[in-house]
C-alpha cells in the first residue's frame, strides 16, 4: 500500500496547527492568563515555550518524519527505529495511541456541544436565559444533568454528537491530502476571519453601560494583561504556564509523530515546526487573549470578570459569552460566529487524534484506510458513552486526567530522553537539520539535551511527591462517584493492554514477513533489530 504524503507544506503546517488550535487556545488560555498574574504570566508562559513547547515541536517532527522513512507513522515504531537494540522501548510508544484515542473519546463530545449551541444561537434557544444562573441551568439541561424547562433528556445533545462524530469520521475516512489536509486548508481561514470580526465588535465596546463609564474595553485588555508581577514567586504559576503550553501545542500527544510521518526526508521539520508553533501562538495568544474576558469585564466589571475567570473555562464559553452576544446588536450572528469557532477549533483538534490510531491499523496490519477507519469508528463509539451518560459522575474528568495530563507528560519525557540520548544529540541533530531552510541556534542543542528532559523529569517527580497516593485512593472523588471513577480506571488499563497486546502482534507478523522475504532469497532468516517479536 503506498504511503500517504501531505500535498503541500503550507497543508502540512495548517494541519499542525489545527491540531494545536483548540479550545484550550480561546477558553482555557484567558482563564489562566487572569487568574495567574495578567501580563506577568506571559514572562513564564514564553519560557516554557522556549525552554520545552519548541523543543518539544522540534524533537517530534524530527522522530516522525525519521519514523515514517521506517514505514512507521505512530509512536510503537518510531520508537524502535530509533532504540533497535531496546525490546520494550516500543511499547512505550503504545502511549502515543492510547493517549490520543483516550481524549478524543470525551473531547468530541464536547466539541459536539459547540456545533448545538451555534445552531441554539441562531435558532434563539437559549435568548430567554438572561442572567448568569438561567444559562448554567440552560447548559446542565442540555448535558443531562437535570430535567428543566429547557431541555427533558439528553436527545438533543446526542443528535448533535452523532453529526459531530459521523462528520470526523467522515473526514478521517478521506485520507491525509484529500480529508485532513484539505479541510485544514478551509477551515482554518474561516476560523481566523470569525476570530477577527470578534474581537474588531469586542475592541469597539466601549463602555457599554454609560452610568459606569469604568466598564470599558480597555480596562477589560488592561484586567488581563497588566502584570502582577509579585505572581512571579509563586511556583503555580510557573506550572499553570507550562501546562498551558503543553496543553497548547499538542506537544506529548503522539499526533505530531503521526501528521510527520507524511512528510519526505527533505521536507523542512525545522521551518514547519516553528511555523505551526506561531501559527498556534498567533491564535492563543492574540485572537484567544482579546475576546472574551475583556468583553466580560465591559459588561460585568472587575469582579464580575474575576468571578467569570475563576468560574473556569467551560462557564466562560457556554455561559458568559453567549450572555454577552445577547447584550449587543445582531448578537445572535456573533453569537454564532463564536460557538461556530469553537467548532471548527475542535475539529481540526479532534481529528488529529483519531489519526494515530487509524494510521497504526493501516501500517501494522495492512488495512485498507476504510476498513481502518471503520475499526476505529466502531471501538471508538463505544468507547465515547461512558463519557456521555456517566458524565455526572466523574468518569469526564477522569479520561481528562489520564488522558490528556498524565500520559501527556510522561510521553514527553520518554520521547525527549530517547532523542537526545538514545539516539543521540550529534545525529538528532543532523536529522533536525536535514533539508531545512533555517539553522537553529546552537543553544538549543544543550537545552534539547538538558533543559527539556530535565525539566519534565521535575515536573513528573513534584506530581508523585504530592498527588500521586491521593489520586490512587481517589481522595478527591466523592463515595458515590468512586466506583465509576474505579471501573474508568480499570477499563483504561485493559485498553491499554489491548493495544500492547497488538503492538507485539504487529512485531510478530513483522518480523514472519522479513523472514519469508529473505528465505525465498536465500539469506538466514533475521534476528532481532526492526522486527524483533519481542
Amino acid at each position: 500500500m503506498a504511503k500517504q504524503r501531505w500535498s503541500s507544506r503550507l497543508g502540512v503546517i495548517l494541519a499542525v496547527a489545527g491540531s494545536a488550535i483548540g479550545l484550550g487556545n480561546f477558553l482555557r488560555f484567558p482563564v489562566q492568563a487572569a487568574s495567574n498574574g495578567g501580563g506577568a504570566f506571559m514572562v513564564p508562559y514564553f519560557v516554557a515555550i522556549l525552554l520545552v513547547g519548541l523543543p518539544l515541536m522540534w524533537i517530534e517532527w524530527t522522530i516522525g518524519r525519521f519514523g515514517g522513512g521506517f514505514g512507521h507513522s505512530t509512536a510503537p515504531g518510531m520508537f524502535h527505529s530509533l532504540w533497535e537494540k531496546s525490546k520494550f522501548i516500543k511499547y512505550f510508544g503504545v502511549i502515543g495511541i492510547f493517549g490520543p484515542m483516550v481524549i478524543f473519546i470525551y473531547y468530541i463530545y464536547i466539541e459536539s456541544w459547540l456545533l448545538g449551541y451555534s445552531v441554539f444561537a441562531i435558532t434563539g434557544k437559549y435568548a430567554a436565559c438572561t442572567s448568569e444562573q438561567s444559562m448554567a441551568a440552560f447548559l446542565h439541561g442540555y448535558q443531562g444533568l437535570v430535567k428543566n424547562e429547557f431541555f427533558s433528556g439528553l436527545a438533543p445533545a446526542y443528535f448533535f454528537f452523532l453529526i459531530t462524530f459521523i462528520l470526523n469520521i467522515g473526514i478521517i475516512y478521506l485520507g491525509i491530502s484529500k480529508g485532513i489536509e484539505k479541510v485544514c486548508e478551509y477551515a482554518l481561514p474561516v476560523l481566523f476571519i470569525f476570530a477577527v470580526i470578534l474581537i474588531v465588535r469586542v475592541l469597539t465596546l466601549g463602555a457599554p453601560d454609560p452610568a459606569k463609564p469604568d466598564h470599558n474595553i480597555v480596562n477589560g485588555l488592561g484586567f488581563l494583561w497588566n502584570p502582577d508581577w509579585s505572581a512571579l514567586k509563586s511556583a503555580k504559576v510557573w506550572l499553570a504556564a507550562t501546562g498551558q503550553v503543553f496543553f497548547t501545542l499538542s506537544c506529548g500527544i503522539g499526533v505530531i509523530l503521526t501528521y510527520a510521518s507524511y512528510l519526505t526526508k527533505q521536507d523542512d521539520v525545522a521551518l514547519s515546526g516553528l511555523g505551526a508553533a506561531a501559527t498556534n501562538e498567533f491564535a492563543e495568544v492574540i485572537l484567544g487573549g482579546s475576546i472574551v474576558i475583556p468583553a466580560a469585564f465591559a459588561f460585568f466589571g472587575s469582579a464580575g470578570a474575576a468571578k467569570i475567570a475563576s468560574g473556569g473555562a467551560f462557564n466562560l464559553g457556554f455561559v458568559t459569552m453567549p450572555l454577552v452576544c445577547q447584550k449587543i446588536a445582531f448578537g445572535n450572528i456573533f453569537g454564532f460566529m463564536w460557538f461556530m469557532l469553537l467548532f471548527i477549533a475542535g475539529v481540526t483538534s479532534s481529528i488529529s487524534l483519531a489519526q494515530p490510531a487509524v494510521a497504526f491499523l493501516e501500517d501494522e496490519f495492512n488495512f485498507s484506510r476504510k476498513k481502518a477507519t471503520g475499526v476505529f469508528a466502531a471501538v471508538a463509539f463505544i468507547l465515547c458513552q461512558p463519557a456521555i451518560f456517566l458524565l455526572s459522575r466523574g468518569v469526564l474528568n477522569e479520561l481528562d486526567f489520564w488522558g490528556g495530563t498524565f500520559c501527556l507528560v510522561l510521553f514527553a519525557t520518554v520521547e525527549a530522553i530517547l532523542f537526545a540520548w538514545v539516539f543521540g544529540m550529534d545525529k538528532a541533530w543532523t536529522e533536525l537539520h536535514t533539508g531545512s531552510d533555517i539553522t537553529i541556534p546552537r543553544i538549543y542543542r544543550f537545552i534539547i539535551k538538558y533543559i527539556t528532559p530535565v525539566f519534565l523529569i521535575i515536573v513528573l517527580g513534584v506530581w508523585f511527591w504530592q498527588d500521586w497516593r491521593s489520586t490512587i485512593v481517589m481522595k478527591n472523588v466523592s463515595a458515590e462517584n468512586r466506583p465509576y471513577v474505579l471501573a474508568t480506571r480499570i477499563g483504561l488499563v485493559l485498553f491499554f493492554g489491548v493495544l500492547a497486546l497488538m503492538v507485539q502482534r504487529a512485531w510478530q507478523r513483522r518480523k514472519r514477513s522479513l523472514s519469508a522475504d529473505l528465505s525465498a532469497i536465500g539469506l538466514p532468516k533475521a534476528e532481532g533489530g526492526q522486527c524483533d517479536a519481542s
